[in-house]
């Protein structure tokens, strides 16, 4: 069990020779395990160690009957500081490789459910003949969301993380050396939807972005407040259902504002498209501001 966040431990499967086979139109992919979340073995190598030791996953249950009282819950703050800093070392150098290829590098987080693929596909639509798109995929299993993506025009590669409830940024590495995007683009990377472990593991990401349906109730930034507390854009969608639901958009987003005063929003409709262009147009601006930065050093 992961120390942090309580998940299950995670075993990833990346799809095999998605250098390839993450182009659009693909077909006949199959599946490469390469990174066990726990033991730090695979078949590929990696700069680092991996973000989770064995020994840790298998005593980190809460209590200790050797240790006195209170020992136990020291241990786990360490062994949760020790895992975060091992993901923060290789965000690092996710964030490194970004910026060597000026890759564009976006986190999208929400629950289950709320429309990020949907709104990715309207995205990818919309940006097609104004820079190019690549997306990391990530679920605990299928590879249907990664087809989508394809479908939509868009190289696209799929991380299923079994009983692992969020991405990090050691799977990322690893998927982002497999799909080879294009220097210069834009690269989304669809995180497992869940509003609570996300929020503990940087990826090396540029901006994070949480997708909040109105199916959600306006409450979720106050009771999940990590997660948009560490957000950049809050994207309020399926805002074609609201004629037929008793949804407070001014006090979902004053409660979002309430938690994060700088977080930005958008309301959007993946079905209708509302709000698609002007979240096209942020990308656009706030990759743009990126490549200035890394242009100056």
């Amino acid at each position: 069990m992961c120390a942090v966040c309580g998940c299950g431990q995670a075993e990833m499967v990346l799809e095999k020779g998605a250098a390839d086979e993450a182009r659009p139109g693909a077909a006949g992919r199959t599946e490469e395990r390469v990174h066990d979340h726990g033991d730090g073995s695979g078949p590929h190598s990696h700069p680092h160690r991996h973000g989770h030791e064995p020994a840790e996953h298998d005593h980190a249950h809460g209590h200790d009957h050797a240790r006195p009282p209170g020992a136990a819950q020291e241990r786990m703050v360490r062994i949760e500081r020790d895992i975060l800093s091992k993901n923060d070392a290789f965000a690092r150098d996710n964030r490194r490789a970004f910026a060597a290829r000026r890759l564009f590098a976006l986190n999208l987080v929400s629950s289950p459910g709320s429309g990020k693929t949907s709104l990715l596909v309207k995205a990818i639509e919309a940006l097609k003949d104004r820079m190019k798109v690549s997306v990391i995929e990530g679920d605990q299993q299928t590879s249907s969301d990664a087809e989508r993506i394809r479908a939509a025009g868009a190289p696209a590669i799929q991380i299923n993380t079994g009983k692992g409830c969020h991405l990090d940024a050691h799977m990322v590495g690893h998927a982002l050396e497999t799909l080879d995007p294009a220097d210069g683009s834009a690269l989304f990377i669809e995180n497992v939807g869940n509003l609570v472990c996300p929020a503990a593991f940087d990826l090396g990401e540029a901006r994070r972005v949480v997708v909040l349906s109105v199916t959600e109730g306006e409450d979720k930034p106050l009771k999940y407040p990590d997660m948009f507390a560490t957000a950049d854009l809050m994207l309020l969608n399926k805002a074609d259902l609201l004629p037929h639901l008793d949804f407070d958009v001014g006090k979902c987003l004053a409660n979002a504002l309430r938690i994060n005063p700088n977080l930005q929003t958008l309301t959007v409709s993946a079905k209708t498209g509302e709000g698609v262009e002007a979240f096209a147009a942020w990308i656009e601006a706030s990759a743009a501001r990126q490549a200035a930065a890394v242009a100056k050093g």
